[in-house]
């Protein structure tokens, strides 16, 4: 059972690492934590190539955030938080940086 421990909380300490880093990262490219944590906005295709040109991190941070599913593609096909990676937005940046209404 520790090992269980261990291995959820350095997921959640690597997914809010993400989460800081994805934050840092849209803040630079022009873009709000609204474009992801908002279910029907998200980042389009092109959108996510050119994060991934001009940020490096973006692609690392982009695949944990979908492999724990904290992320995923909405109806559109767009990059979005889900409920849980919107929830840890929230513990840490506030209510605005998850508001989905």
């Amino acid at each position: 059972m520790p090992n269980d421990m261990s291995t959820a909380s350095h997921v959640q300490r690597s997914l809010r690492q993400c989460l800081a880093v994805v934050a840092e990262l849209l803040y630079d490219n022009g873009h709000v934590l609204e474009t992801i944590t908002l279910t029907k906005r998200g980042l389009s295709s092109k959108e996510l190539k050119l994060l991934n040109q001009s940020a490096p991190d973006w692609a690392t941070c982009q695949q944990v955030l979908e492999t724990s599913q904290a992320a995923t593609r909405n109806e559109q096909g767009r990059f979005v938080l889900t409920p849980m990676g919107r929830e840890l937005m929230f513990d840490m940046f506030g209510e605005g940086a998850a508001d989905c209404a």
